[in-house]
Formats: C-alpha cells, sequence, structure tokens
C-alpha cells in the first residue's frame, strides 16, 4: 500500500514539474494560430493548411539536396524529415513567437506546439534530430534549447552520433568555411579595435580562427556577463556561419552562441 502511495505521489510531481515547466516556457513566447501542417518539407520546415510555410525557429536540422545550389545531401536529413512528420504531419498544432516573426523568405518563423502540449523543438532536440540556431532577434527559450541539445548531446543520439555534425576544433576549422558550425579552442587574446572584439585562438590572426564581436554585439554581451575580454585564456565553444575573413572567422551576434567550457 505505501509503495503505490508512494509511487502515485512521485508520478503526480513529475507531471507538475512538467506542468511548470511548461508554464515558464510559454510565459517567454507569444500565442499565435491553431492551424492543421498538411505537408512536412525538411525537418524543420512545414506547410500549414492556408499554404503559408513555417520555419521551427531555434534549431537547425540535417538538409536535403539543393540542387539550386549544388549542395549536398546532409547526414541523417531523410531521417529529421521522417521524424518530424511523425510529430505532426496532419496534425493541429498552435504558432508561439518569441520573436522576430518571419524571415526574408516570407516563412513565419515560430515555436510549434502539438494539442497535447509537446513543444516541436525541444522534442527535435531530445532525440538528437536538430541543432539550437537562435539568431539576435530571435533568442527566446535558448537556454531551455541548450539543455535539450546538450543531454542529446552527451548521449550522442541522432547527429551526435557523427563526426559530421560535432563541434571542430579552432585548428581545423577553415576547412569548413561557409557553412554553420560548433567550433571549440582556447583563446589566446582577445584584442578590440574601434569598438569591435577580435577573439583570436591562435598567433597569426591573418590565419588563425577568430571570433568577430561587433560593438552593438558587444554590449549585449557585456550585460549578460559575458564581456569578451574575459575569454581570454578560456576553452570556448562557438556556434555559427564560418566564413573567411582573414583566416577562418565567425561573427557573434549574440551571447547565446558562445559557451565557455572551462
Amino acid at each position: 500500500m505505501y509503495k503505490v502511495i508512494i509511487t502515485f505521489l512521485s508520478l503526480v510531481f513529475i507531471i507538475s514539474t512538467a506542468q511548470a515547466a511548461q508554464f515558464t516556457l510559454l510565459k517567454q513566447l507569444k500565442k499565435s494560430t491553431r492551424q492543421e501542417v498538411i505537408e512536412v518539407v525538411d525537418g524543420d520546415t512545414i506547410i500549414l493548411k492556408d499554404q503559408s510555410r513555417v520555419r521551427l525557429v531555434g534549431i537547425q536540422t540535417p538538409k536535403p539536396p539543393l540542387a539550386r545550389k549544388g549542395r549536398k545531401e546532409w547526414p541523417l536529413a531523410a531521417e529529421a524529415q521522417k521524424t518530424l512528420s511523425d510529430l505532426i504531419l496532419n496534425s493541429y498544432v498552435t504558432l508561439y513567437y518569441g520573436g522576430q516573426r518571419n524571415d526574408r523568405y516570407g516563412r513565419a518563423l515560430a515555436h510549434i506546439f502539438r494539442e497535447d502540449g509537446l513543444w516541436i523543438q525541444g522534442e527535435m532536440l531530445k532525440k538528437g534530430m536538430a541543432r539550437v540556431y537562435s539568431y539576435p532577434d530571435n533568442n527566446a527559450v535558448v537556454s531551455e534549447m541548450m539543455a535539450l541539445e546538450k543531454a542529446a548531446r552527451q548521449k550522442k543520439r541522432g547527429i551526435w552520433a557523427l563526426d559530421y555534425y560535432q563541434p571542430k576544433d579552432h585548428m581545423t576549422a577553415g576547412r569548413h568555411r561557409n557553412s554553420f558550425q560548433l567550433v571549440t579552442g582556447l583563446v589566446r587574446n582577445v584584442t578590440k579595435v574601434r569598438g569591435t572584439y577580435y577573439v583570436n585562438f591562435g598567433d597569426d590572426w591573418r590565419k588563425d580562427f577568430t571570433i568577430v564581436i561587433k560593438s552593438n554585439a558587444a554590449r549585449k554581451f557585456i550585460k549578460s556577463g559575458m564581456p569578451p575580454n574575459d575569454f581570454k585564456g578560456k576553452r570556448i565553444e562557438v556556434r555559427g556561419w564560418l566564413k573567411s575573413y582573414n583566416g577562418p572567422m565567425i561573427e557573434a551576434t549574440h551571447p547565446e552562441q558562445v559557451i565557455i567550457i572551462q
């Protein structure tokens, strides 16, 4: 009898905790339209019954081939699309917004919740079928998403079992230009020039990997308790679009892109 009561109370506690977590999540977002999902384009893009396209904001999933750009399919692209299809295809969902509502392609940038309250971005991250991909004007609930990504990475679920998606060492980052990457390394020095911070991972800033933090972004870093000058001597991980600018470079536009490892 006591075991039954304890089990029941434990279940109630788990449910209450889950409800509290969802309440905290929804408080950061604004509720919008409820519609049926009629097509899943890929792992993070859907089409609703009114023909509007929705990008699942805050995450990036493996991509199918893009013929117009000559890009190859990423590993697990089909699996990511199937995972999302299994979750919401032909189901009604509610859109929630946490920042900029549309992108330059006219897609809605929304968080998606199923009728039973399931947060779809969170589920894709749990299953290891997505990476966190935030923007300076759309970074609501990023801490919640990062926690889910971290758990999936530790358990090597989905994409995290593949080298393709693993963080790249700053020494080899240059091989992966023109793509979204996670890069790790020890910061050698930090230089400030006309309000812009250059976080250098090597001795030769013309060739080695660098994080660029412009003045507007730097104010956000400082306000969040992560002043760029403090990165010197720290091992950090940064995520973003890897480009060429005096060597491989990622521009950090908001603090959520950077994790201090130690």
